[in-house]
């Protein structure tokens, strides 16, 4: 089977761009926003968002790595900050793909237990395969793609971030 690329590097970072200006625009009334990504890839967008997001806006911009088991999603999921640190601010949770959404739902579920301002979520790609009711608030794109491909999104390789479908 044959790997097309669907994202490019520089696309990758417009829309990386376009959703920090998203995210600012959603939270501009706050002082601080969480950007909470799920370890490996979900955890890189996640810091690359933060990065773009803290060079154009003024909000205080906190990075929270999430561990997901996601081969048995309903095993307690991990934070690299505290419940506390996160209690009562705005939060956005990042993962590069949303196929199923079982990822997703399940940290979102643990987010849930805690009290916060706003809650978002973001990815780099939507594949519409949902077999749980979430939905990503801030996404790159959305393919339709049957359930015998595959999304694999490569960051920090020699030829720049990539995208593609295989």
């Amino acid at each position: 089977m044959s790997s097309n690329i669907i994202l490019t590097h520089q696309e990758i970072e417009h829309k990386i761009k376009r959703i920090a200006y998203q995210i600012y625009e959603t939270f501009v009334n706050e002082e601080e926003v969480v950007i909470a990504g799920i370890a490996s890839n979900g955890f890189v967008f996640a810091e690359k968002i933060a990065s773009a997001l803290s060079s154009i806006s003024t909000l205080k911009v906190s990075i929270c790595e999430v561990t997901v088991n996601k081969q048995n999603p309903q095993e307690a999921i991990q934070t690299s900050l505290s419940a506390d640190e996160y209690k009562n601010k705005g939060l956005v949770l990042v993962d590069d793909v949303l196929n199923s959404g079982t990822t997703l739902i399940y940290a979102v579920r643990h987010f849930l237990d805690v009290p916060l301002k706003k809650f978002k979520t973001a990815v780099l790609v939507d594949r519409n395969h949902k077999k749980y009711p979430v939905k990503a608030d801030f996404k790159g794109i959305s393919l339709s793609t049957s359930l015998l491909e595959h999304v694999q999104v490569v960051f920090n390789s020699e030829n720049g971030d990539y995208a593609s479908l295989s």
